[in-house]
């Protein structure tokens, strides 16, 4: 079940490819297609952003990237820039399932990718989802 499903929130990214929003947007993080994805532009580190309009509890969350454009040095964080997970993606195409130490409840959160497989530091992801 996901943590998405039937909340209100709000996401925010560090860039997208070339500023093109209608092809790379960060919409496509949740439209569950195949064939659409969001797409950093060049340079590390990118994140991604959601804020929910209630406090929402959170275990675990997964990512779908494209091989040879995913994160290598990761991590979660909430509000106050608290760390809660570091984590090491491969750089695969299969989705990929992370887990808290301990469930939190929060308004914000945010994946930080510090570094990419990709040479230029791009970063391409074609699912997002959080757990409760």
């Amino acid at each position: 079940m996901s943590a998405l499903q039937e909340r209100k929130y709000a996401c925010r990214v560090s860039s997208t490819l070339n500023r093109d929003t209608k092809q790379f947007g960060k919409k496509f993080l949740f439209d569950n297609r195949d064939e659409t994805c969001w797409n950093s532009d060049q340079g590390s580190p990118q994140w991604i952003s959601l804020e929910f309009q209630d406090y929402t509890s959170i275990s675990g969350f997964s990512l779908q990237f494209q091989g040879g454009f995913a994160g290598k040095e990761c991590y979660v964080e909430t509000e106050g820039s608290v760390k809660v997970l570091d984590f090491y993606p491969e750089d695969s195409n299969k989705i990929q399932y992370f887990y808290l130490k301990e469930r939190v409840t929060v308004k914000k959160v945010r994946i930080a990718f510090n570094s990419s497989t990709d040479f230029f530091g791009r970063i391409t992801i074609y699912r997002l989802d959080f757990y409760p």
